[in-house]
């Protein structure tokens, strides 16, 4: 499986981005899909993730309700739409897949759940 994140780009605060990750390689709908970012000299971040078993999403705290995750399991293709970006969003976001198949809540959040990653897109957001 290979995952190709696009979308990123340059945006003021305030305004809004549509992250694609499309999968080359079948990706069973059990597997959990998610977002991560980093910024620069930050250690990597959780930011969203949807649960392949149930669709249950989860977010990061920091996000207060302003992005939203997707999936389209006929394309293989995972979206995060960011809405109200400021400029601490910066950072390049990375889509991820779990072969989990039982992840857990407590789990969901973690990186080192995931095995397949793509190579990222960078978000950069001007105040």
């Amino acid at each position: 499986v290979q995952l190709q994140a696009s979308g990123g780009g340059l945006v003021q605060a305030g305004g809004s981005l549509r992250l694609s990750c499309a999968a080359s390689g079948q990706i069973d709908r059990r597997m959990s899909m998610a977002w991560f970012r980093q910024a620069p000299g930050k250690e990597r971040e959780f930011v969203a993730a949807i649960r392949g078993r149930d669709n249950n999403r989860y977010y990061g705290a920091s996000l207060k309700g302003r992005f939203a995750i997707s999936r389209d399991n006929a394309r293989n293709t995972m979206y995060l739409q960011m809405n109200g970006l400021e400029p601490e969003d910066t950072a390049v976001y990375y889509c991820a897949v779990s072969q989990n198949y039982g992840i857990i809540t407590s789990q969901i959040r973690d990186s080192n759940e995931y095995v397949y990653w793509g190579r990222g897109t960078l978000v950069t957001v001007s105040s």
